[in-house]
Order: structure tokens, then sequence, then C-alpha cells
């Protein structure tokens, strides 16, 4: 789904997700990915990950540099199990979960707003 195109120096923004991957400044990433402040990563999950059993390790390091981690969660957004949540908020993140579709518009607001945030996106078809 192509979503409205922004173009706000120095931020990476979300600009469309489906067909299993995303666009991100004009260039087309498949698969799940992870955006932070400065760089977009490949993130190795896909929409039957088991969140009770999520390895938070690629977003550890984004403690004290963001904000808020959004994760989107695919087609329907999926509850963060609490001791997942408590790991996070342990490792000193703020996390909030959500379908993916929400989570990109979420995520290019917040950097519209010039708020440190990150994303964690599964792809969608």
């Amino acid at each position: 789904m192509d979503m409205e195109e922004q173009d706000i120096p120095g931020r990476l923004l979300v600009t469309a997700y489906g067909d299993g991957g995303f666009r991100v400044l004009g260039k087309r990433y498949e698969g799940s990915i992870l955006v932070t402040p400065d760089e977009v990563l490949a993130w190795p999950v896909d929409a039957q990950v088991d969140f009770a059993n999520l390895d938070i390790t690629p977003f550890r390091a984004l403690a004290g540099k963001v904000d808020i981690l959004l994760i989107g969660t695919g087609e329907q957004h999926k509850a963060l199990p609490s001791a997942v949540r408590q790991q996070l908020q342990d490792a000193g993140i703020s996390v909030d979960f959500m379908a993916t579709g929400p989570a990109c518009r979420t995520f290019n607001v917040l950097q519209a707003e010039g708020r440190p945030v990150a994303v964690a996106l599964i792809a969608v078809d």
C-alpha cells in the first residue's frame, strides 16, 4: 500500500508497504525490517513469529537513542506478552505494538515531528 509521499530531509520515512516488503526513501526492502533514526536493517522475523519468545537483541542498541520503539505485528494487531514488554522496559526501551500499517503511519508522524523513534515491521502481502 502506497502512503502519502513526504520528503523530510534527514528523516527516514516508510512510503509503501505490502507485497512482502517496504519502501523507505524510494528504496525497496524485501521482508521484515527495523528502521532506526539513521538506518534500515533486515529483521529476520515473519508473520509466524512467536512474540512470547521474541528475541529483543536487535532492540537493545536502541536504548537511550529513541523515545519509543513501535512494532508492526503484520496484518493484525497482536498483543505483546507482558514478560517481553518487561524485558524491553528493563532494557530501557518503551514499546508499542500495533498492526504493520498503523505502525508505518505512526512512525512517519513521529519522524515528521522530529521525535527519536524506531519501528520494527513485519512484512505483509
